[in-house]
């Protein structure tokens, strides 16, 4: 059976990325804000739904950038889907998963960050937040389509 992901690529009006960091199995992982599709919700209102939560920001989902799947022993099928939005409203503020203890958090930090500052980083997930994001920002604000599927 597949589990369905959602993530929010929030971009600034100075052309930064939302990043946030998260600790997962003793090491910072950055990310866009996101998570699972609950019960009764599409991607699109996932994804809004984990950004407020995790950010504390209102957002509009603009368009979808990338459908990732992922099918392995260890981890099951999933599917991701990767959204372009923009804030509606709101203060960054880090946010807490409302599914995990006070003391079982795993969310660190959440700031804007610039293509530069994301090259930089450790352990960014996925990969291709790093260069393939830059390409397709550009890409959906000359209007072109920016669908892409991605198999991992």
């Amino acid at each position: 059976m597949w589990a369905g992901g959602a993530r929010a690529v929030i971009i600034d009006g100075e052309g930064r990325v939302l990043m946030v960091k998260q600790r997962h199995e003793g090491r910072d992982i950055w990310m866009v804000p996101g998570g699972g599709i609950e019960e009764g919700e599409n991607a699109g209102q996932a994804a809004i739904r984990e950004a407020k939560e995790e950010t504390g920001l209102d957002i509009e989902v603009k368009s979808l950038l990338w459908h990732v799947e992922e099918v392995s022993e260890k981890r099951g099928q999933r599917f991701v889907n990767f959204f372009l939005a923009e804030v509606k409203s709101g203060a960054l503020k880090l946010g807490a998963d409302p599914e995990r203890e006070k003391d079982g958090q795993v969310l660190r930090e959440a700031r804007f960050m610039t293509r530069d500052e994301v090259k930089g980083l450790e352990n960014v997930y996925p990969e291709y937040l790093r260069d393939e994001l830059w390409l397709l920002i550009s890409s959906d604000a000359a209007g072109n389509n920016s669908f892409k599927l991605r198999k991992n």
